[in-house]
């Protein structure tokens, strides 16, 4: 079982967030927050600071609060995927795409209908924190189950 830990910065920008367009393997796009795996030996914070600069060009300054976690386990695929996703408060600057792995096309500062329409084709594990998040009403801890072999032919369930 491969096991991934991940950090999401919500990064505020006006009424909306801070949004990356990630190409995917299949060549489709998910837009997600700024973040990404932690690395061995990385705290959460050290790890997200990290990937927002390297996906964004941004530079942390501070963390304001933990917002939220996602727990997402897909059995039949053989991974699991545990997101601490924090507040985050950049400085001054400008955007720039650096992401080493290629997998960032876009950075935008989206409203809070945009970020919504935009999180629309990303993976409900994505999609309804931050949907959440940007609408005030969030919660602690989200979880969910991956069911299915392959991610074209799976179904995510919520659980909680």
């Amino acid at each position: 079982m491969r096991a991934w830990r991940v950090g999401g910065a919500l990064i505020r920008h006006a009424d909306g967030l801070v949004l990356c367009g990630n190409r995917r393997r299949d060549r489709s796009v998910e837009w997600t927050p700024p973040g990404g795996v932690i690395d061995h030996g990385e705290s959460v914070h050290q790890g997200l600071a990290r990937e927002v600069s390297e996906e964004t060009g941004l530079v942390v300054v501070s963390f304001l609060q933990r917002a939220y976690t996602v727990s997402v386990a897909a059995p039949e695929m053989g991974w699991t995927l545990d997101v601490e996703a924090w507040e985050a408060v950049v400085g001054e600057g400008e955007i720039v795409l650096a992401d080493p792995d290629g997998i960032v096309e876009e950075v935008r500062h989206s409203s809070a209908r945009e970020a919504l329409e935009l999180l629309a084709g990303s993976p409900p594990w994505v999609r309804e924190p931050v949907s959440d998040w940007v609408g005030g009403t969030v919660l602690d801890h989200y979880r969910f189950v991956v069911h299915g072999h392959t991610r074209a032919a799976s179904r995510v369930e919520r659980i909680g």
